[in-house]
């Protein structure tokens, strides 16, 4: 295995955040290391820079792309505001990659994270480093010399994988008769698939009002949602302040992670007076079953349908943590303020109330601090006076 300080994982805004940090900090690329350096890897299962927007819809444009905040030392370049989101923001990504000379590896896919149980660990407080397996063999170290060709020994893990490869699909009675397409926002291209047709669109965030409101240009659409949307004009600090808390506190205890859109409530954009203008913002209850032609509402009456669209969200990608044993009885890790708390010395970030773009940036620098820290703790001589 190849030895390193800090293995990033991810290469979206919090993976990128944190690389910016540790060579702010000190911390060198291995790929340009001399002996005696702090180093880092960022390691990221792409084809390309840019994270979960070189992924998004082409019709996402940057006048309605939602929650952009700058990599940190570099200003997102100005942009037609009818430029789609995802031809800018990767060519940005890409720019401050190589601005910085953050050498990340891709395309590397993580496939498992464990635990050394390192001999070296000079006492019961030692935290044993991380054994970080991928499915990319080390170029100079040949597959049968070694049983982890393609792994890392980490003294530290930054987890920075984001959301964007677990889309959620909700599991409804029928679900499996339906005839016409399913698919969920993780895979919409264009409205224009959808032309003369009828979409049910299924969802209360920020995906759903966005492609309700597209997609009633061209199809005749019918949205549903689980609970009825709270539409905000504006959010106050305080509520800010409130909303954050009670996400945090839910990663703290370990229960499943919950957007901070699901706490504080929709804000009242363009998109949806738009569509509330030409009257398609109609909100409909869920269904309650599926069948082959449409779907059963909750008062027996039937609503036909081409298509199913599932704007339900996405869950956070941690599927590689699984040999550290995380998962709480709930579903969830727990995570304070970044780090978690079974595994201190792995930081999950882009998580909790860290997933909006500033939240990640925060919480990238934050993990490096609180390494820098740490590393200077247990370097120092003690006092023996």
């Amino acid at each position: 295995m190849k030895t390193v300080d800090v293995v990033v994982i991810g290469a979206g805004q919090a993976g990128l955040s944190a690389a910016y940090h540790l060579q702010h900090r000190g911390f060198v690329p291995v790929t340009r290391a001399a002996a005696g350096d702090a180093t880092f890897v960022v390691l990221d299962a792409d084809q390309g820079p840019g994270g979960a927007w070189q992924h998004r819809w082409q019709s996402l444009k940057m006048a309605t792309v939602n929650g952009i905040h700058e990599l940190p030392g570099y200003a997102v370049p100005e942009a037609d505001p009818t430029a789609s989101s995802r031809d800018v923001l990767p060519a940005y990504f890409d720019a401050y990659e190589r601005r910085y000379a953050l050498d990340v590896q891709r395309p590397v896919r993580v496939t498992s994270v464990s635990r050394s149980d390192a001999p070296e660990a000079t006492s019961a407080a030692d935290d044993a480093r991380l054994i970080v397996e991928t499915d990319t063999p080390h170029p100079d170290i040949p597959q049968a010399a070694n049983g982890h060709s393609g792994a890392w020994l980490a003294n530290y893990v930054i987890n920075a994988t984001g959301t964007w490869t677990q889309p959620f699909w909700p599991h409804y009675p029928g679900q499996h008769t339906f005839a016409g397409r399913q698919l969920h926002v993780h895979d919409y291209v264009s409205a224009d698939e959808f032309a003369g047709q009828r979409v049910i669109i299924v969802g209360a965030g920020i995906s759903a009002t966005q492609l309700l409101e597209e997609i009633s240009w061209v199809a005749d659409t019918f949205w549903v949602t689980r609970d009825e949307p709270v539409w905000v004009e504006r959010f106050s600090e305080p509520d800010i302040i409130a909303s954050l808390a009670e996400v945090e506190q839910r990663a703290r205890q370990g229960l499943p992670s919950k957007s901070v859109v699901r706490v504080t409530g929709m804000h009242r954009t363009p998109w949806i007076d738009r569509a509330d203008a030409r009257g398609v913002l109609v909100r409909h209850p869920l269904f309650e079953r599926i069948e082959p032609g449409g779907v059963r509402m909750p008062d027996g009456s039937f609503e036909p349908a081409d298509v199913i669209l599932w704007a339900t969200g996405f869950r956070a990608a941690l599927g590689h943590l699984a040999p550290l044993r995380l998962r709480t009885p709930e579903g969830g890790i727990r995570v304070a303020e970044g780090r978690s708390l079974d595994q201190p010395n792995l930081f999950v970030i882009g998580y909790g109330p860290s997933q909006s773009t500033v939240g990640a940036n925060r919480a990238g620098r934050d993990a490096v601090r609180a390494i820098v820290t740490e590393r200077g703790a247990k370097t120092q001589t003690p006092n023996t006076r």
